[in-house]
């Protein structure tokens, strides 16, 4: 099974509030962002990382290229590509191509969660017949949480931008198989250019998508968010 990781943003927020380094090498627990999630992908068993970095963030760009290097004759090989995208979702187009030929697992770079919930998550995936299972949480601290509508299964059936009653929210983290690449192209096509977009597409395209609940999903947009999850992986770290 393949993982993948869109770590092309511009990190902006971070930049204007006095964080140093790109988004993708923010530290946490002593250990960047992207080797973090490289390191639990390789756990859980992947077959190969493909990491979209964006081309204005040289730094980045040479951290990535050592890691693909590094990995070269490893049992997971990393595929890089480097460009500039306008959004997540023209990310997780351009490097689609690496994964098409089975079911893949999709991140952001900025993604924190327990380790073990992600690989009980995965488990899940590859022992069930959903199109796609979604990582969600009720653990709500976003600016513009997407939230995730089930029924007593935890079938979706569909993604709001208000709670509408809702229990979770995305948490950001997809595992999905190749017929959701059909509906990535079309939305890219159509000239959408949110994942939550995506995501609701795949259900108005009759997609099966399950939810799979994660105690507590952090995403780090902010300085603030970067304490937030050092405390959250010291929690884990300790019990």
């Amino acid at each position: 099974m393949k993982f993948a990781v869109i770590a092309a943003g511009d990190g902006s927020r971070l930049e204007q509030e006095g964080v140093a380094a790109n988004k993708p090498l923010v530290t946490l627990a002593g250990e960047p962002m992207l080797d973090r999630l490289l390191r639990i992908f390789t756990d859980a068993g992947a077959s190969e990382v493909a990491v979209i970095v964006n081309e204005r963030m040289p730094e980045v760009v040479r951290h990535a290229r050592k890691m693909e290097e590094e990995r070269r004759t490893s049992p997971c090989p990393l595929r890089l590509k480097v460009a500039a995208t306008p959004s997540s979702m023209h990310s997780f187009h351009a490097i689609s191509e690496w994964l098409e030929d089975g079911p893949f697992c999709l991140t952001t770079v900025d993604t924190v969660f327990r380790p073990d919930e992600f690989n009980s998550y995965i488990r899940a995936f590859r022992s069930g017949s959903a199109d796609g299972l979604m990582a969600v949480t009720d653990y709500v601290d976003d600016e513009r949480p997407l939230y995730v509508g089930t029924d007593g299964d935890l079938n979706i059936t569909g993604f709001y931008d208000n709670p509408t009653g809702c229990r979770y929210i995305s948490g950001g983290m997809y595992c999905l198989t190749p017929p959701a690449l059909d509906t990535l192209r079309r939305c890219v096509a159509a000239g959408q250019s949110r994942m939550r977009n995506f995501q609701r597409q795949l259900v108005a395209d009759g997609l099966k998508l399950k939810a799979w609940p994660f105690s507590k999903i952090l995403d780090v947009d902010h300085a603030a968010d970067i304490a937030k999850a050092e405390q959250f992986l010291s929690e884990i770290h300790y019990e």
